[in-house]
């Protein structure tokens, strides 16, 4: 059998136009400049032009109360891997580029019932790639736990995806900066309720100066989604105000009957 000629300098530059305008499309700015490894000529997958442009297209999941068709979990998982690739080279914060050893998208899988969401990465998440793996993060699965919840079952960023030098506190121009990437996110995800830790991260995500004080006990919304706010774990340990552990459980009683979960040991 012959074998099929190469495509025509002309339909290569094409099909090249055709793909990144579908990626422009689906959310994606910029794509990093890496060199391919060559492979020998294939024939390309067979893929059902249905699938393909559900993929490509703006997924109809903005609002969570929305009745539009959504697209598969395979297909928000696929979009959250290209999401996270756009992130890892991002240049938005010259600073921040230049400290970070990583960056940090998250940690767990979309479609998860309960989205957390907190300030920024530390050093221990920054060496890792991984949110809340440090010290905070111990605690925040201990709090999960008692409230009968894994730590796979919940979805995890922060706010910002890179370490701030010394741990310090978010700037303004960083969290506007990394906003589009933390919505993007959020729709892919399309968690039913959301737990912000901190007032930082609290803050951000509702567009409010008001305190942590003031926003916890009560429900708010972002597009849609329940959202409830309560201290950061790093602000419970040993070393800071362990005394707020009291005002943290309450908050995850709130959210527990909000969700519908019975706390273990709990009538």
């Amino acid at each position: 059998m012959a074998e099929t000629p190469p495509p025509e300098r002309e339909d290569m530059l094409k099909q090249t136009q055709q793909h990144l305008r579908s990626l422009q499309n689906f959310g994606i700015e910029f794509v990093s400049r890496k060199e391919l490894p060559v492979v020998a000529a294939t024939a390309p997958p067979v893929v059902s032009k249905a699938t393909a442009q559900d993929l490509f297209e703006e997924p109809a999941v903005a609002d969570a109360a929305s009745g539009s068709k959504e697209l598969t979990l395979e297909q928000h998982r696929q979009a959250l891997e290209l999401l996270a690739e756009q992130v890892s080279t991002c240049p938005r914060c010259p600073e921040l580029m230049s400290t970070r050893k990583q960056t940090v998208f998250s940690d767990g899988q979309p479609g998860a019932e309960l989205c957390l969401i907190g300030e920024a990465p530390g050093k221990d998440e920054d060496d890792q790639g991984v949110p809340f793996v440090g010290a905070a993060g111990q605690l925040l699965n201990k709090i999960l736990a008692a409230c009968g919840l894994k730590r796979e079952e919940v979805y995890v960023c922060n706010i910002l995806k890179c370490r701030p030098p010394n741990n310090r506190t978010p700037l303004p121009a960083e969290a506007a900066n990394c906003r589009s990437y933390l919505e993007r996110q959020l729709e892919l995800v399309a968690p039913k309720f959301i737990l912000a830790l901190g007032g930082c991260a609290a803050q951000n995500l509702l567009g409010t100066t008001k305190s942590l004080g003031q926003l916890r006990k009560r429900f708010h919304d972002y597009k849609g989604i329940p959202v409830l706010c309560t201290y950061h774990p790093a602000y419970l340990l040993p070393h800071r105000s362990p005394e707020k552990k009291k005002d943290v459980w309450e908050d995850m009683k709130l959210l527990m009957a909000r969700m519908g979960r019975t706390i273990p040991g709990k009538s």
